[in-house]
């Protein structure tokens, strides 16, 4: 079994960077966890009144208010199988603006019914997000955000893109310092720009077959 980004980028996958390919190839099969730690030089957000948006998806770790310079960063990105048999790759971030730090927490499966990667965000998997992947010809790899779906107990519709935001990512490898590249953007299509960070960290990868249950989300979403 190969990794869900594997699986989502075909060969295009070994275009990329071969520390990005390491990064990106965590998966049951791998045997390994990436574990990232670092510091983003800049992390933003919109004006005052896109703080609402940002407060509400924090209450379940979707979005995040801070910002600031120069904050001690960590992402944990370890494999597991789901309740619902599924390969998932937990990708859980933690930004250490005030004492407590702020938290936003995704985990990504492939469907094999859309043919890329669903990128569930928060707690409890309330968002479903399907991602564009591109390799880039530096081998670097640019991620954007499309439709996204809400689910919770019997609702499910499509979330109105004027209500949230779309994102996009890119990660590359930085040969001359061995450290991990990576800025992020999300906009609101009436309400501009929400949030953002660029900074850099290094990985370490310890053998892992499962993610631990303080990564995992509270409740698992079936629905894609």
């Amino acid at each position: 079994m190969t990794s869900v980004f594997e699986r989502a980028l075909g060969a295009d996958f070994d275009r990329m960077h071969p520390m990005l390919q390491k990064r990106f190839g965590v998966g049951l099969e791998s045997g390994y966890a990436a574990v990232g730690t670092g510091v983003m030089s800049s992390i933003r957000r919109g004006p005052w009144w896109t703080l609402p948006f940002l407060w509400v998806g924090s209450i379940r770790n979707i979005l995040v208010p801070d910002q600031g310079h120069n904050v001690p960063f960590r992402i944990e990105n370890y494999p597991y199988l789901d309740p619902f048999g599924r390969e998932t790759v937990t990708f859980v971030r933690e930004y250490r603006v005030r004492r407590r730090p702020s938290r936003f927490d995704a985990t990504m499966v492939y469907s094999e019914e859309l043919g890329s990667i669903v990128d569930y965000l928060g707690t409890h998997q309330h968002l479903a997000v399907d991602l564009e992947l591109q390799v880039e010809a530096d081998g670097s790899l640019l991620l954007k955000s499309d439709a996204q779906r809400f689910y919770e107990g019997p609702l499910a519709f499509r979330f109105p893109m004027m209500f949230s935001g779309r994102a996009t990512l890119r990660e590359r490898y930085d040969d001359a310092t061995g450290s991990y590249r990576v800025e992020l953007d999300v906009h609101n299509p009436v309400f501009g720009f929400l949030f953002g960070y660029s900074g850099s960290f290094t990985c370490e990868f310890p053998a892992a077959d499962t993610a631990p249950t303080r990564l995992r989300p509270r409740r698992h979403e079936r629905r894609e």
